[in-house]
Parts: C-alpha cells; sequence; structure tokens
C-alpha cells in the first residue's frame, strides 16, 4: 500500500455524520449559543470564545473554534468596528500562538459562512486547526495575491486578484508587519460585506483564508459558488474579465471618502 502524500489529510465520516446543521436545518438547536454547555474552553474574552472542537473530523489534528459572537444571526460583515478589531486580534493571536508552539507542521486559520462555504453551523465562528505531518501552504504563491489595487495604505494592500487559487473572483489583503490592524481587518469586512451585499450575482457564502509568509499575513476572501470544472477536472483557473471594474466598485463603496 502506498504512503499517504502529506498534501491528504484523513477525513473521519462517521464524527462529520454527527455534527449538527444549523444551516440546511433552522430547527437544529446551535451548540454555540448554548455557552454554558461549551465543553474545554480554551480562552475567551467577553463573547468572543476559543473552544477545542467537539467533532474532530480530521485525522492527526488539533482542532478549535473560535466562536465570534453571542449573537446567531450575527455576521462579521456587520459587526461593529470595536468588536470586528477584538475578533481578528483575538483570532490571529492564538494562531501566532500555535504556529509559534513548534507542535505541529501547520497551523490552519480560515471562517466558513453560508450554505456553500464548507460549514455546517450558521453562528458565526472561524476555525484553527493545527495539523501534526501536513503543511496547509505548501502551494502557497504571493503571486496568488496579486492583482487590482483598491486600497494601498500604512502597510496594508486590497487588491482584486488578477493569479487566482480557484477563480474567477478572489480578494486578498496583506498586512504587512508593523501596520495597524484595524486597516487589516477594514479591508477584510468591506471584501465579506461587498460580496454579501453589492456583488454582480447573489452571493450568500464565503471564505476567509489566512496565510502568513516571512513578515506577512495575508487573507484570501473567496466567494463561493458551484466550483468550475476546469479547475477540478484539469486545475485550470480562470479570472473574470471585468476585475478592474470590481476593484473600482469596491473602492468607490468603501474608500471613496
Amino acid at each position: 500500500m502506498k504512503s499517504m502524500k502529506h498534501t491528504q489529510l484523513t477525513f473521519f465520516t462517521d464524527v462529520g455524520a454527527q455534527k449538527p446543521n444549523s444551516i440546511r436545518n433552522k430547527e437544529t438547536p446551535c451548540p454555540f449559543c448554548r455557552i454554558d454547555e461549551l465543553e474545554e474552553v480554551i480562552d475567551r474574552n467577553g463573547s468572543i470564545i476559543l473552544v477545542k472542537n467537539k467533532y474532530t473530523v480530521l485525522d492527526n489534528a488539533y482542532q478549535t473554534v473560535l466562536i465570534e459572537t453571542d449573537e446567531c444571526e450575527g455576521e462579521l460583515s456587520t459587526y461593529a468596528k470595536e468588536h470586528l478589531y477584538s475578533v481578528l486580534h483575538f483570532g490571529l493571536t492564538h494562531w501566532e500562538r500555535m504556529r509559534e508552539s513548534g507542535k505541529y507542521r501547520s497551523v490552519m486559520f480560515f471562517k466558513n459562512h453560508g450554505p456553500i462555504s464548507g460549514g455546517t453551523i450558521r453562528h458565526p465562528h472561524m476555525q484553527i486547526i493545527g495539523l501534526n505531518d501536513v503543511d496547509c501552504q505548501h502551494d502557497f504563491s504571493i503571486t496568488q495575491f496579486d492583482g487590482i489595487p483598491i486600497l494601498e495604505q500604512h502597510g496594508v494592500s486590497f487588491t482584486a486578484s488578477t493569479e487566482p487559487r480557484v477563480g474567477f473572483y478572489e480578494l486578498n489583503v496583506k498586512w504587512e508587519k508593523g501596520a495597524e490592524l484595524s486597516l487589516f481587518a477594514d479591508c477584510i469586512q468591506a471584501g465579506a460585506h461587498f460580496l454579501l451585499n453589492h456583488f454582480h450575482r447573489s452571493c450568500t457564502s464565503y471564505n476567509l483564508f489566512f496565510y502568513k509568509n516571512e513578515d506577512a499575513t495575508y487573507c484570501k476572501i473567496m466567494p463561493r459558488f458551484i466550483t468550475s470544472p476546469l479547475y477540478m477536472g484539469y486545475g485550470v483557473q480562470q479570472v473574470a474579465n471585468n476585475i478592474p471594474l470590481i476593484a473600482q466598485k469596491i473602492k468607490d463603496i468603501y474608500f471613496s471618502s
């Protein structure tokens, strides 16, 4: 039997089948609303809570969930600025702490939102997962964050991707070491809000993926639709021809002042 590649994770389907799904079934009780019943709380800051994931679907991984708020119908794109900054500071701190612990080959930090994002719980949350054997940035490239400028200011750059990881539309935010977290967070929030409210087609789902390279932190904001068959079958990315118009629209709506 061939050894498993170090870009693959074993997913425990029996555990996955036990997970509640409040996205598909709104009658499903939300586990993140029942704070008194949360198990293995790691840290908290007010309504922001980091817990060990009860449903450990991945082999050779340490899985945690960051509950962003006590408002089940809340959404990162509409958070008050103070709460937005607190959520991202809390998440980035624990992500970095796990990265620097030396316990893991790599650590993933990401967010699912919406029915096509890969998530099952509607309540706003992120995940921080330490991988024992897999390098989650094995195909990371800074060119994937090249794009049409939306904002470049004080060590933060916000672009509409011209070299998407998947396609057709992706938004990028780069945060240089020493730059203000608030501007990084503002760009992420603007990107998420744009996708859900001003995108040229109906978008109900997105992902945030965070990466670290040298002294810079990157966030990839991906709208989620049915994945292109060219990417699924051949790994061929497509980029939309109106990316400059999308970049200008975001600039006009969120940064014109």
